[in-house]
């Protein structure tokens, strides 16, 4: 199966579970009186809007290169993450006003309804399908090694992490009585947060890429020590390295000595090459200029 139809496959399923659970929570939040299972609801249908965006651009980073993007389309997955990081950060925001403004009504004397049980069995639902979807997309988006795939994968966990906040408020504003209905917005606040946290690291690391942001320092250790593994190379310098999407480009400058027929020359640049390509994908953009040593 190839690596397109794989991140549909996997987008597929958290599709499906997002669907049922938004309708699931929606009905729970308002027959539940449920401020707090509403926002949840919110944070469910946002997952919608993402698996969308993942699925527009995975199919236009996946069209092979052409003369006007000489480096392909990757980066349309990168701007997709780019893009999953925002819409958290906007629903985020929504909650967490919704949540102020409940906390300020009760602060200066309203009442606020206690939630229903309804909302209390959603919350315990949602967490328990969202982690299970969590674990299920991070595994594939390790293999696939999908930058798009894995901010989904957050997306999830960060909605299960907001249904347990979800809960606990729910709990405690059922169980506590009358006077801790506060609990149910406070839970939206907590969920805020949460959301915010995911958020900053999804569009720190799109952001990276969209701003030709190096790769580790780590995997360019690991790249030198390739290249300084073949014989007849010397000095390798001027290593540049950057992500577009999900592949990685690799530019470096080499030193082989000048009395060295070109057949033999090219050959090692081939091999190199390989071993470069074996180690971080065959997709890997390589550009290799060799100097003569002095």
């Amino acid at each position: 199966m190839g690596r397109e139809r794989e991140i549909y496959k996997v987008t597929l399923v958290g599709s499906v579970v997002n669907v049922l659970l938004t309708l699931f929570k929606f009905v729970a939040g308002v027959v539940g009186h449920s401020t707090a299972m509403t926002a949840d609801a919110v944070h469910s249908l946002s997952d919608l809007l993402t698996d969308a965006v993942v699925i527009v651009f995975v199919k236009i980073s996946s069209k092979p290169e052409d003369c006007g993007h000489d480096y392909g389309h990757g980066k349309y997955e990168t701007l997709a993450t780019t893009i999953i990081g925002l819409l958290l950060a906007v629903v985020a925001i929504g909650i967490g006003y919704q949540a102020v403004s409940a906390s300020l009504f009760w602060m200066h004397g309203g009442s606020l309804r206690a939630p229903g049980m309804l909302a209390l069995w959603a919350a315990v639902v949602s967490v328990v399908a969202k982690e299970v979807v969590y674990q299920y997309t991070i595994r594939r988006a390790r293999k696939l090694d999908s930058p798009v795939v894995k901010a989904n994968a957050w997306h999830h966990r960060s909605d299960a992490l907001s249904s347990l906040g979800t809960l606990a408020g729910i709990g405690g504003a059922i169980l506590l009585g009358d006077r801790w209905t506060i609990l149910d917005p406070l839970a939206s606040l907590v969920v805020t947060f949460f959301i915010l946290r995911v958020a900053y690291k999804l569009l720190r690391q799109g952001f990276s890429e969209l701003l030709e942001a190096s790769l580790p320092e780590e995997v360019e250790k690991e790249i030198l020590d390739i290249v300084n593994g073949f014989p007849d190379v010397s000095d390798p310098h001027h290593l540049r390295t950057r992500r577009i999407g999900s592949r990685y480009a690799i530019e470096l400058h080499i030193r082989m000595d000048g009395m060295l027929p070109l057949s033999v020359a090219h050959e090692r640049t081939r091999e190199i090459e390989t071993a470069l390509k074996a180690r971080f994908g065959e997709t890997t953009h390589i550009n290799l200029h060799v100097e003569p040593t002095k």
